[in-house]
């Protein structure tokens, strides 16, 4: 029951066997582990044989063990909750010495403080893991402002560069274009002087025919005149 009760009150505490406190007991006092199996059973031996004899073992320092008479009583099964009769019986009784108090009080609460430098380190290394995951997204929400900024000055570039590309090529079409209505109009102003030449050369003609048939008229009235 004692050992039963301490496995629930402490849960995460190391439960020492009889062999392992043998292995303490030689490697402490630099001895066999036969020769210190034989001393803690000696020891164990002696308490219990002066416990049953109704004597008190009292270690000074550690505690007494001694015994005490317990009266017949009615318990209850925890799992069934069905009442169990417990008859009067002897039992062993332990009672601590203060210095074993005071030492187990020490170490206690050195435990505690340990768990309370534990839990505020791990409280740190919460707090720091959280500040990381903050800055992480402000730098992400950082570089995906400026990215669409950077894309729009591409952009923008981009099209003041089509945009000077094409008035270029608009100047060329339109002086191109210039040119071409330059060039029919120098054609244009040749071609009716040729004309006119044209024109004027059989009017030459005409006038000739006419100046030859006057000088035969004349020439005939002259001769009927003789």
């Amino acid at each position: 029951m004692c050992g039963a009760n301490r496995r629930r009150t402490y849960p995460k505490g190391r439960i020492v066997n009889k062999a392992q406190l043998i292995d303490a007991v030689a490697m402490k006092l630099d001895i066999s582990r036969r020769s210190a199996g034989d001393t803690v059973d000696a020891v164990l031996e002696g308490i219990t044989g002066a416990i049953i004899s109704g004597d008190k073992v009292s270690l000074t320092g550690f505690g007494t063990f001694e015994t005490t008479r317990r009266a017949a009583r009615t318990a209850r099964n925890p799992r069934t909750g069905a009442s169990v009769a417990v008859p009067a019986a002897t039992v062993p009784k332990f009672r601590p010495g203060q210095a074993l108090k005071d030492e187990v009080n020490a170490s206690g609460g050195r435990k505690r403080t340990a768990k309370k430098t534990t839990k505020a380190a791990a409280k740190k290394a919460v707090v720091k893991a959280a500040a990381k995951k903050t800055a992480v997204k402000a730098a992400a929400k950082k570089t995906a402002t400026t990215r669409p900024a950077a894309k729009k000055t591409t952009v923008s570039a981009a099209a003041k560069k089509t945009a000077t590309a094409a008035k270029k090529t608009t100047a060329k079409k339109t002086v191109a274009k210039a040119a071409a209505k330059k060039a029919p109009a120098k054609k244009a102003t040749g071609r009716p002087a040729a004309k006119k030449s044209v024109a004027k050369a059989p009017a030459t003609k005409t006038v000739a025919k006419k100046t030859t048939a006057k000088k035969a008229a004349a020439k005939k009235t002259t001769a009927r005149k003789r």
